[in-house]
This record gives structure tokens, sequence and C-alpha cells, in this order.
């Protein structure tokens, strides 16, 4: 009996109500005749002949080299100045300005030779920070920067990518809930949960908002001007992206409830009081910032901004407080103060990309034009498979396939 005989009979089996089961045959697993499940689909199968790929090569390329031109022209007209000022609380002068040693990149437009950047630190006394050091930066513009002007600080060697560090935080918390300390000893926040002396949690929990990037950036200071010192406006607003302050919440937690984290009691040394109360992380679009976290060690990342006014040239005076330490691990930080363009900052890597597949598929297509020309290749001649070399001989004269142990029909 045929398959078809056989499956005739099992579906008149299922449709007799008067047949036993014992005289029913067993249900067959076979899959349904469908054009799905027997792969019968349409498709569309191209054939790849020179004629369709080498116009193919061509294509891309003369697409993707000029637009990459076009990128690296974009970043070429970002301007920017990048000092490095991790070692200013060591090797700064008190009383002086001294050239900063072989930390500076800048990219202007003006080709005027400029005075080399420079440092000097001073020790002051903050509200509520004694002895806090202040690197005090200074350097200059050869020619208007137009706005926006973007102010970022960079770090290097900084593994915000790490998985621990990346789960480390409650974002029911960041909501504003005021999770009780069963609750928060449960969350991601390990190992900064709940504070070992006082068994109070933690606000905000997490190795994120412990470690926050806390050196404060003023703005700038224009010198030398006939009305004195003039200082660029720059603000840390709309530095954080809409969707990063959907995240954030003020919170229900009352000043006795939590602890600040440990990296945050110079800024709250008796905890969270009435006169240094719970700070509104809804409004702290700094701490946003930092806790949208960056996938490489080295990132920059955004601190200020000024989106209306012309940053004229000349010498400025950039203050830092310089409480974030990096030489523990072996990293760097940087200030960087960049224009932008359609394309965003300065990064000419995408446009080295486009440009290098472009030039490679103009070579390839090249290359392969002038085999097809040369010595062009009999389509379908299965002479070329490896697989089928050393057989071919036989194979004609016998005409056995040996995959099969059988004669070919």
């Amino acid at each position: 009996m045929s398959r078809t005989e056989v499956d005739r009979a099992e579906s008149v089996d299922e449709q007799d109500p008067h047949r036993t089961e014992g005289d029913k045959k067993q249900k067959s697993r076979r899959p349904a005749n469908t054009a799905f499940r027997q792969q019968r689909l349409k498709a569309w199968q191209p054939i790849l002949t020179p004629k369709s790929v080498l116009p193919l090569f061509f294509i891309i390329g003369t697409i993707f080299a000029p637009l990459g031109g076009v990128l690296l022209w974009a970043s070429a007209q970002v301007q920017e100045i990048v000092i490095d000022y991790s070692d200013c609380k060591t090797q700064a002068p008190l009383t002086t300005n001294s050239p900063i040693p072989d930390k500076v990149k800048a990219t202007f437009k003006s080709t005027k030779q400029t005075q080399p950047p420079s440092w000097q630190r001073r020790v002051v006394d903050r509200p509520g920070l004694k002895n806090t050091t202040v690197c005090s930066l200074l350097f200059e513009i050869p020619n208007d920067l137009p706005a926006p002007v973007f102010l970022y600080y960079r770090l290097t060697n900084f593994y915000q990518n790490h998985r621990r560090y990346v789960q480390s935080m409650d974002l029911d918390q960041l909501m504003g809930q005021p999770l009780s300390n069963s609750t928060i000893s449960s969350s991601n926040c390990d190992p900064l949960r709940t504070d070992p002396d006082t068994g109070k949690a933690y606000y905000p929990c997490g190795l994120i908002a412990n470690s926050l990037f806390n050196d404060t950036i003023y703005s700038p200071a224009l010198l030398g001007v006939d009305a004195g010192n003039i200082t660029y406006e720059m603000t840390n607003k709309g530095i954080a992206w809409d969707s990063d302050k959907q995240l954030y919440k003020k919170t229900q937690y009352q000043n006795s409830q939590v602890m600040p984290p440990p990296n945050w009691r110079e800024r709250y040394p008796d905890g969270y009081t009435d006169e240094n109360p719970i700070p509104n992380i809804n409004e702290d679009e700094a701490l946003m910032v930092w806790m949208r976290t960056a996938g490489l060690p080295a990132f920059s990342k955004l601190s200020r901004r000024n989106d209306t006014t012309t940053m004229a040239a000349g010498v400025y005076r950039l203050d830092i407080d310089d409480y974030f330490p990096v030489t523990e691990y072996s990293g760097t930080k940087s200030i960087l103060i960049s224009t932008r363009t359609v394309m965003g900052g300065k990064n000419p890597f995408m446009g080295i990309a486009y440009v290098v597949v472009g030039g490679i598929c103009i070579v390839l297509g090249a290359l392969f034009t002038v085999a097809h020309l040369v010595k062009p290749r009999k389509l379908g001649d299965h002479t070329y498979l490896t697989w089928n070399n050393d057989q071919h001989a036989s194979a004609v004269t016998t005409g056995r396939d040996d995959r099969f142990g059988s004669h070919a029909l």
C-alpha cells in the first residue's frame, strides 16, 4: 500500500464512529501537505553572474566613497580643544602659571599661532568642603566659535560597561518610590544597598551613583577685556536626554530614612538633614548624564552648553574644583570644548570606514572585470569545484555516483 493510501485509510478511520479503538490505525505524524510545511513557498533565488555582480561593486563604491568624503569633511569642520588636567593637583604650581606638558590637543579653523595652555592651582574652602583644590586652566581660542558650544569632561580607563556596575542601581528608587530596607536589600544595588552602621538604605543606592563624577566645572572667563573679565555663561540645564529625564522623579523619602552613598559623605557629612536635605535627582541633569553608562572605557559626557552666544576669540580661564581621583586606576580626565556640525561632533571613524569600504569595492570590481575579460569562465562548469576535481575523469568514464553506491541513471 502506498503512503497516500495509508493516509486516506487513517482519515476514514477517524471519520467512522463504528470502528473500535483496536481497529484504528496509529495516527500519522506526517507534516501537513501545505506549501509552508513542505517548503514549497515561492522564493526569489538570484543567479550571481558577472553581469549582475560587477555593476553592484561599482555602484557601492561610487556611493560609499563620496559619502565617506562628506563625513570626513563634516568632522573636519568641528573646532575643539582638549586639555588633560589629571595631574593638576600634584604638578601645577601654586603661585604662577606653568605650561601644561604635552596634554593639549586643539583643532581650529584659524592658523594663528596661539600661546600654549597653562595651569595653576590654589586651595580654597567651599561651603561644606574644606581644602578644595581649584585647578585653573588658561588657554587661547584663536577664532570665534559659533553657537552652540559644548563643554564635556572626558575620562579614560574607567569601565562603566562592567556588568555588575551597569546593574548596580534601582529604577524604582530613582522613580521616587520610598523602598523599605528589606526591599533594597534584595535589589540590584549590590554591594551598596544599605549603610552598615545605621542599617538605612542608601539613596541613591548602587555603584553608579556612588562613583558620580564630582569635579565642579565652572563657566570659562574671557581675560584681558577693557571692562574686565567677562564670563562666557554656560549652563548645565538641557544636557540630559528627554528619555533620561523620564526615569527620575522626586523622592518620597524623609531625610531621616536614608543615608547618602559613601562617596557623597564630604558633601553630606552629617547625612541628610533639614539644612542639607535629600537632593532632587529629578532636577540633577549631571547625575542623569552620569547614570547613562558608557559602552567603552574612554568616553566623554556633556557637562555644560551655550546654545545662543558665540564664544569670542581670546584667552580664557577655566576653574575646576578637583575632587574626582583618576590616578589610582591609571586613568585620565580632560575637559573638551567643542562645536558641532549637522553630523555631530568630531569623529572621523565613520567617514574613514565609508571611504575604505567604497575603495575596496571599486578595486575588487576592477580586478574581477579584468579577470572576466582576460580569462572568462563558463557559468555552471562543475570542473571548478574542488571536491570534484579528483574524481572528474572516473565519473565521466563510469558514470558512477560514489556518494550513494549506485550507478547514475
